[in-house]
């Protein structure tokens, strides 16, 4: 699986006035996607964990099943404080924050 980050455009900046991460505490600040499945995550407060999507993903229905391909799930990026794919794919960056806060990971399943 790739691990290389993908750059994208902030679309936020282009918003007058401009919306900025790092707002609240659970804004993501970094995110890299991990073999497995898996990323690494950084939160505005500091806090940073890791995101075990491996069963949600392998699981034959969902939005997520979409992320099984290791080229799609690599293309993975902040926007707006949030984990995005293309396709409108995302994750609640709150209930992770709580999640990898409390156990420093976040098994979704």
């Amino acid at each position: 699986m790739s691990t290389h980050a993908t750059t994208k455009k902030d679309i936020a900046s282009s918003v007058v006035p401009p919306i900025q991460a790092g707002g609240v505490p659970w804004d993501v600040m970094t995110v890299e996607a991990l073999d497995g499945y898996r990323l690494h995550v950084r939160f505005a407060d500091g806090v940073e964990g890791e995101v075990d999507m491996s069963e949600r993903i392998r699981s034959p229905r969902g939005v997520f099943a979409a992320l099984a391909d290791p080229d799609v799930f690599a293309q993975v990026y902040v926007e707006l404080g949030a984990v995005t794919w293309p396709g409108e794919i995302d994750l609640a960056p709150d209930a992770m924050h709580d999640e990898i806060e409390k156990n420093g990971i976040w098994k979704l399943k």
